[in-house]
């Protein structure tokens, strides 16, 4: 997997960019709010096909610019291929390309740029609140898994669809006869996720415990566990058994989703906890186990990338250096020896002899700096 061109106009701070990579280590240095990380998302948006910054696509137009394009040139399993994004102001849809042809949904870009984001967020995603823990499940399975993209967007869509029939059910109590069949509909696309999460975390798991044996010089035992729907009691069971638990789960939350108006039953509720020894990060860990941790967690991301995919993902690397002391860091440039790599900085520093560097000013390239 290998990032060669990108080309940007209209995306955020670049009003127009043009730019080549090398194979090995980028890094892309600048002051604060040039546009270092906006270049990497970027790349991940026409990775995953969305933003890992905001919901809001309007956001990535920048100021004054009537649409967004993006596209980059790669070489994926052995093809030389090209990947676009239009993006408009508004409520007109997106236009996503691969190969000159356009395609229907973000789920016909999975696996063709995979890439692997660190960022200085996913150094508190363990202490935070489940949804960043979600976001990391969805960003990672989404690219491997074309199906988990389609089975997370119409969930999604049903999951919306059924909030609003809570909410405004009060003054149309009417729109309740349409509960029963958004619930069958959210149970079954929600059994597909639940599926896809749990295998994947079984992985996730076995891999970051493994890297962070070696981090921690075997001193302490990580282990995930992944947290969903609480009558489930094996979410590795098969999909038609996960289906009926969250039908009966369904059902019994009924009265307290009319109550609340909200949606209290599924997989959009998901957790995974990481403990230490027995112990739970979240509640318990240093700040020096956590961010351990995290970068294991990462690290493990990337290895089942590479045996999925046969090829190592894009890493990317947004300003987490800074915030790791030389022993992590070395831990994390030690194991970045191979494939390609993109590291954001303000400062130049002992890494900027390992590869290419790229300085950002005011989302312009500075050519020769």
């Amino acid at each position: 997997m290998r990032l060669d061109h990108l080309r940007l106009t209209g995306f955020r701070n670049y009003e127009s960019l043009s730019v080549h990579f090398v194979p090995g280590v980028n890094l892309i240095v600048g002051d604060n709010a040039q546009g270092k990380t906006n270049l990497l998302e970027a790349i991940t948006y026409l990775s995953m096909g969305r933003s890992f910054r905001t919901r809001r696509e309007q956001e990535l137009i920048g100021m004054g610019a009537d649409f967004a394009d993006l596209e980059a040139e790669l070489c994926s399993h052995g093809r030389e291929q090209t990947i676009r994004a239009v993006l408009f102001p508004g409520r007109k849809a997106r236009q996503l390309y691969l190969g000159g042809v356009r395609q229907k949904t973000a789920a016909e870009l999975a696996g063709v740029l995979t890439t692997v984001l660190f960022c200085p967020e996913d150094l508190l995603t363990l202490k935070t609140g489940p949804a960043a823990r979600r976001r990391l499940l969805d960003n990672a399975l989404c690219q491997l898994r074309p199906g988990y993209e389609r089975a997370l967007a119409e969930y999604g869509r049903l999951h919306d669809h059924k909030s609003r029939i809570l909410k405004d059910r009060f003054d149309n109590p009417s729109l309740l006869d349409a509960l029963p069949e958004f619930n069958l509909r959210m149970a079954q696309a929600g059994a597909v996720l639940i599926a896809y999460r749990a295998r994947y975390m079984e992985r996730l798991a076995e891999l970051t415990a493994a890297y962070h044996r070696e981090f921690s010089g075997g001193r302490e035992t990580l282990t995930l566990r992944y947290q969903t729907v609480s009558n489930i009691p094996d979410p590795l069971a098969p999909q038609q058994e996960i289906l009926q638990k969250l039908l009966e789960h369904q059902h019994s939350h009924r009265q307290a989703e009319l109550d609340s108006g909200q949606c209290l039953s599924g997989p959009h509720r998901d957790d995974f906890d990481v403990q230490l020894d027995g112990v739970s990060l979240k509640g318990y860990g240093s700040q020096g186990q956590i961010r351990t941790a995290a970068i294991s967690l990462k690290l493990a991301e990337r290895e089942i990338f590479r045996r999925d995919t046969g090829e190592e993902p894009v890493l990317l690397l947004d300003d987490v250096l800074s915030e790791l002391d030389a022993a992590r860091q070395d831990f994390i440039l030690n194991r970045i020896l191979s494939g390609q790599v993109f590291i954001t900085c303000c400062e130049r520093s002992r890494i900027t002899e390992i590869g290419q560097v790229l300085t950002i000013d005011h989302g312009r390239l500075l050519e020769g700096a």
